[in-house]
C-alpha cells in the first residue's frame, strides 16, 4: 500500500487525501481534471522517504512526462487555506534537471521542518509539523508570469481582477523582489494601470484577459475569491502553476464624506500629500501645522476660522468653513472689524481690483511675512539644526512641536498672501482675453505670457525641497542628483525676452487709451510681484523638513535601542502617543505586528485611487476651485476619450508619456518626455527642465506643477484626478494647457 501511494499522477492527486498529497497538488489535480491548463506532473508523497530505492521510481515517473526540465515544489496539507497561505515558507527549486530531482525532493520534505513553518503552523494551528508531499511538474519555459486576483486586493472592489505581470520567470514578483506592471480587468474592458517601467511591458491587453478568465474560472470552480500564479510560455500557451483561496480579502473601500460641505484632497496642504500619509505624520506633524496655521490667522487676522481636514483612507481632506451666523458672529466680535477687512480684501476684492486689494491688505501682510516671520522660521531652523546631535529624546520633540508650528505660520503667509497670485492671475486674464485676444493668443500662452521669467524666481532645486510634506519621504538633499541636460538659463533668456515683447505690444495696442494703459500697468505689476512672492513662499515652507527628519530618525534610534522597536524607520508607523508613551519608559501599545500591520495597511492605502472631491459643496459657497478653473478655460467642448484637468501653464506640447512614480524613477525621465504624476513637489523641479509638459493627478492652478510650468515655459495640466492611471508610458499625448486636455494618441491601454 505504501509503495503504491509513494508516487502519484498530478491527475490523480485531485481525489486523493489532501494530508497525502498536499493542498497544491490536489488543487491542481482537481483542476487539471476539469480541463484547465496545468502543467504535466506528479506527487511524490511522504511514503516515498519509507521505501528503499524510491529515487528510482520518481527517475521512472517522470520519464512519462516526456520532458527534461523540471519544476520541484513542496504541498502541504495545511498549505494554501482560506485563512493561511503559507506563501513564502516552503522550498520550491525551478529548472531542476532529471538527474538533481532526487536531491530537490529531499530539500523540499526538510523544509517541512524548517523553524519558520513550524513557528506559522503553530500559530494558525497549533501542533506540530504538517503532512507533507511534493510536487514534481514539466518546467515551463516563461515569456511572461506573474500573479492575477479575482477581487482587488487592495480595494477590496469585487468587479475587478487585477493582473500583475513581468517578462521571464514571476518568482521575483511572487516574492516581493520585483513590482511588475498591472492590469485592472473589468467585464470586457482591460486597462494597464501600473505600467512598466522600463522596457517592454511583459503583457498585451489580450493576453491579460486570457489571465483574468483563468484567474474567474477557477473562482468559479471553488466558489470564492482566488490568488492564481501563472505563466505564457514562449509559444504563446498560458498555464495554470497554482491557484489559492484569497486570504484577508480588504472590504471594498468606500469614500464617504467626513462631515457636510466639499471635501477636497487637493486643497490647502493637500497640495503638499500627494498619496495616503503615515501614521506618525497624522498624529504629530500635521495636527501641529494646523494649529500652526490658526496662530499664523489669529496673529495677523485677530480670529482663528479652522478650516476642517479629516483623514479618509490614509488621504488628507479639507473642507472650507461652512457659513453660519455663529461663525460670522465670531469673526465679527473677535476680529473687531480687522478680521472682515483682511478676509474681504484677500478672498473677494483679491480677484476684482488686486492693486487696491495690495494697497489695503495684502503688501502689509508680505511685508511681515518677509521681515519678520521668514526670519524667525530661519532662526529656529538654524537653532535646531545646531543642536538635534546632541538633544535629548525629550528636547526632539519639542523641536518638532516649535518648528511645526512656525512651519504652519509660514504655511498662513502662503495660503493669504501667495494663495492671492492665482486670484490676481484671473483678472488679468480676463482684462487680457478682452483687450488683448489678437496680441496674446490662448494658444501661445495667453496672460501667462506676462508672468514668464520672471527675475528673483530661483530655478535651481534647494535641499530642503521635498516630494511630499509626509516627513517619512527625503527632502531634496538626501535624494541623488538628477542630472539635467537642458540649458535652463538659455530658456529662461528666451521666456525673458518673449515676455518683454508681450509687455510691449500690449502697450502699444493701448497707446492710444490711457486710462485702460494705466490698469493694465497696474495689473500687470502687481501679477508679477505676487507670483514671485508665491514661488519664494512655496519654495521656504519646507525649511525646516531636514531637521524635522533629523529629529524622527534620533527618536525611532532611541525607541528601538530601548527595544520598543525592531528598527528605527518603524517610528513613521508609530502614533505620537505611542511615541511619547516609549520616550517616558511606559508599556508601548503598538508593538512589532502593530507597526508591520500598519505599514502594509499603508502601502495599501497608497495604492487607492482616492476622489478629489467628497460630498457636496455648501449653497452660498459652491466649488470655488471649479469656478476657477472654468473661467481659466473659458468655453470648450467636452470630447470622448480626452482627459479633462485644470489649465495650469498654457500652451500645447505633444511628447511621449513618462510616468513618474518617485525620485527612483527620475533616471529614466528623457529629454521631451510628458511627466505624469500623481503630483509635483519642489524636488522634482529639476526634471521640468527636461520635459515637454507636465501633467498631475492631483493639485489646482495654484500648484507646485503650475508655477514651476510657467517659468519653464511648458504646458500643464493638474487635478486630472487619475491620468496615472489612463495613461502608459511611451504613449503620444497632447497636453493643451490653456485648455486643461489632454489628447492621447493611442489608447490609455487596449480594450478588447
Amino acid at each position: 500500500m505504501a509503495a503504491f501511494h509513494a508516487v502519484l499522477d498530478l491527475a490523480d492527486a485531485g481525489v486523493a487525501a489532501r494530508d497525502l498529497v498536499g493542498g497544491k497538488a490536489q488543487v491542481l489535480g482537481e483542476l487539471a481534471t476539469d480541463g484547465l491548463p496545468v502543467p504535466r506532473g506528479m506527487v511524490v508523497t511522504a511514503a516515498a522517504l519509507d521505501i528503499d530505492g524510491w529515487e528510482t521510481s520518481v527517475a521512472e515517473a517522470v520519464r512519462g512526462l516526456g520532458a527534461t526540465r523540471f519544476a520541484v515544489r513542496s504541498s502541504a496539507g495545511a498549505e494554501d487555506l482560506s485563512d493561511a497561505s503559507y506563501a513564502g515558507l516552503y522550498e520550491s527549486y525551478l529548472d531542476v534537471p532529471v538527474d538533481g530531482l532526487a536531491d530537490a525532493v529531499r530539500r523540499c520534505f526538510a523544509a517541512a521542518t524548517a523553524g519558520r513553518v513550524s513557528a506559522y503552523h503553530h500559530r494558525r494551528h497549533g501542533g506540530g509539523a504538517d503532512a507533507m508531499a511534493v510536487l514534481v511538474q514539466v518546467m515551463v519555459e516563461p515569456a511572461a508570469a506573474g500573479v492575477a486576483f479575482t477581487v482587488h486586493p487592495v480595494t477590496g472592489n469585487r468587479d475587478q481582477t487585477v493582473v500583475t505581470a513581468v517578462r521571464g520567470l514571476g518568482d521575483a514578483l511572487v516574492s516581493g523582489e520585483a513590482v511588475g506592471e498591472e492590469w485592472t480587468i473589468v467585464g470586457d474592458v482591460t486597462t494597464m494601470t501600473r505600467p512598466v517601467r522600463r522596457g517592454e511591458a511583459a503583457l498585451t491587453a489580450e493576453q491579460a484577459h486570457a489571465v483574468a478568465d483563468l484567474a474567474r474560472q477557477v473562482a468559479d470552480r471553488y466558489a470564492r475569491p482566488q490568488d492564481i500564479e501563472w505563466a505564457i510560455d514562449r509559444g504563446g500557451r498560458l498555464w495554470l502553476l497554482q491557484a489559492r483561496p484569497m486570504t484577508a480579502v480588504p472590504e471594498t473601500v468606500s469614500w464617504v464624506p467626513p462631515g457636510p460641505g466639499l471635501w477636497m484632497r487637493n486643497f490647502r496642504l493637500g497640495e503638499w500629500l500627494p498619496e495616503a500619509v503615515t501614521p506618525l505624520f497624522g498624529t504629530w506633524l500635521l495636527p501641529i501645522l494646523e494649529d500652526g496655521f490658526l496662530d499664523g490667522m489669529h496673529a495677523s487676522v485677530g480670529v482663528r476660522v479652522p478650516f476642517r481636514y479629516a483623514l479618509v483612507h490614509g488621504w488628507y481632506y479639507n473642507a472650507t468653513p461652512i457659513p453660519s451666523p455663529k461663525l460670522l458672529a465670531g469673526v465679527l466680535w473677535q476680529g473687531r472689524g480687522h478680521a472682515v477687512k483682511v478676509l474681504y480684501n484677500a478672498l473677494v476684492r483679491v480677484g476684482r481690483n488686486p492693486a487696491a486689494a495690495d494697497r489695503a491688505v495684502l503688501s502689509g501682510l508680505g511685508r511681515h511675512w518677509r521681515d519678520v516671520q521668514l526670519p524667525a522660521y530661519r532662526r529656529l531652523v538654524a537653532g535646531a539644526e545646531a543642536e538635534v546631535a546632541t538633544a535629548s529624546p525629550d528636547r526632539l520633540a519639542g523641536l518638532i512641536d516649535v518648528l511645526g508650528r512656525e512651519a504652519g505660520i509660514h504655511f498662513w503667509y502662503l495660503a493669504i498672501v501667495g494663495g492671492s497670485a492665482w486670484k490676481m492671475e484671473a483678472c488679468l486674464t480676463r482684462f487680457t482675453r478682452r483687450h488683448f485676444p489678437d496680441v496674446l493668443p490662448e494658444a501661445r500662452g495667453g496672460a501667462q505670457v506676462l508672468l514668464r521669467g520672471l527675475s528673483g524666481i530661483q530655478h535651481m532645486g534647494v535641499g530642503h525641497a521635498v516630494q511630499s510634506a509626509d516627513w517619512y519621504h527625503p527632502a531634496a538633499a538626501e535624494l541623488p542628483d538628477a542630472a539635467t541636460t537642458a540649458d535652463t538659463s538659455r530658456r529662461h533668456a528666451q521666456l525673458v525676452e518673449q515676455r518683454a515683447a508681450a509687455e510691449q505690444a500690449c502697450r502699444a495696442a493701448l497707446g492710444q487709451r490711457p486710462h485702460l494703459l494705466a490698469e493694465y500697468e497696474r495689473l500687470l505689476l502687481v501679477n508679477q510681484r505676487y507670483a514671485i512672492i508665491r514661488e519664494e513662499q512655496a519654495r521656504d515652507f519646507t525649511l525646516a523638513w531636514p531637521v524635522l527628519r533629523m529629529c524622527v530618525r534620533r527618536l525611532g534610534e532611541h525607541l528601538a535601542s530601548a527595544g520598543h522597536l525592531r528598527r528605527p524607520g518603524d517610528v513613521f508607523f508609530c502614533t505620537r502617543n505611542e511615541v511619547e508613551a516609549g520616550l517616558a519608559g511606559r508599556p508601548e501599545p503598538a508593538g512589532v505586528s502593530a507597526v508591520e500591520e500598519r505599514r502594509q495597511q499603508w502601502h495599501r492605502q497608497r495604492g487607492l485611487a482616492a476622489p478629489l472631491t467628497l460630498g457636496a459643496p455648501a449653497r452660498l459657497i459652491g466649488d470655488v476651485i471649479d469656478r476657477a478653473v472654468q473661467r481659466a478655460r473659458g468655453p470648450h467642448e467636452v470630447v470622448a476619450g480626452v482627459i479633462e484637468g485644470h489649465p495650469a501653464s498654457a500652451g500645447r506640447a505633444t511628447g511621449p508619456v513618462r510616468i513618474v512614480n518617485s525620485p527612483d524613477d527620475f533616471d529614466a525621465f528623457r529629454e521631451g518626455d510628458v511627466l505624469v504624476a500623481k503630483a509635483t513637489l519642489p524636488a522634482w523641479t529639476p526634471l521640468f527642465a527636461r520635459a515637454a509638459a507636465v501633467v498631475t493627478d492631483g493639485g489646482t492652478l495654484a500648484a507646485h506643477a503650475s508655477l514651476i510650468a510657467r517659468e519653464y515655459g511648458i504646458p500643464a495640466v493638474c487635478g486630472t484626478g487619475d491620468a496615472t492611471t489612463r495613461l502608459r508610458n511611451g504613449q503620444s499625448v497632447t497636453v493643451d494647457g490653456g485648455a486643461g486636455t489632454v489628447t492621447p494618441h493611442e489608447l490609455p491601454a487596449p480594450h478588447i
